[in-house]
């Protein structure tokens, strides 16, 4: 299976530092795909804040987003303080429970953080069952896959559960082969 490739390079001056961002658009060529799924994937940074800028959009577009966060701890107050001006347009949650990162959690703390995790996931699920809103946001999701805290087939219930008018956007570093088969479109950014 080929996929065409469009990339677009940004530059941006950002604190005196000169930044080169590549975005890649993957997009199936027999796109057989119903749903509305986007992915923002690589390590550059950025991914983030392209997701809020488009809930922002949308909002603006009369449509309400809900935004859930995985893997970042809770140490971004001001971008939920923010957010939470945004609603009702824009809704921000986060299960997390500790202010660092996944990865710099101790093995006890990760293991607690695991079921705040969960708990994220299940209420994605019951967004997506109820239509709660015309785009949801599932930030750092790939690394919840990368890192087995969510399943292939889990991610299948999880796609199942959503109707075809819930837009779904993911952000994470790596693209998984089991989000693949449901995305419409995936960016990839890099930063030089």
């Amino acid at each position: 299976m080929h996929f065409p490739v469009v990339c677009v390079i940004l530059r941006k001056d950002l604190e005196q530092l000169l930044c080169t961002v590549t975005i890649c658009i993957v997009r199936k060529e027999n796109d057989m795909c119903k749903k509305k799924v986007t992915v923002y994937c690589g390590n550059g940074k950025g991914k983030t804040a392209a997701a809020l800028g488009y809930a922002i959009q949308s909002a603006g577009q009369g449509r309400n987003s809900i935004i859930i966060q995985f893997m970042k701890g809770k140490k971004e107050k001001e971008t939920e303080q923010l957010l939470s001006r945004l609603e009702p347009e824009v809704k921000f949650f986060s299960f997390a429970r500790f202010e660092k990162d996944f990865s710099e959690l101790s093995s006890e703390e990760q293991q607690e953080e695991s079921m705040n995790i969960r708990n994220g996931f299940n209420f994605a699920r019951k967004v997506l069952v109820t239509g709660e809103c015309n785009l949801l946001i599932l930030d750092s999701f790939l690394e919840l896959l990368d890192n087995g805290m969510i399943s292939a087939e889990e991610l299948d219930n999880l796609m199942n559960a959503s109707s075809e008018d819930t837009e779904i956007l993911f952000t994470g570093k790596h693209m998984n082969d089991a989000l693949r088969k449901y995305a419409e479109k995936i960016y990839e950014i890099h930063a030089d």
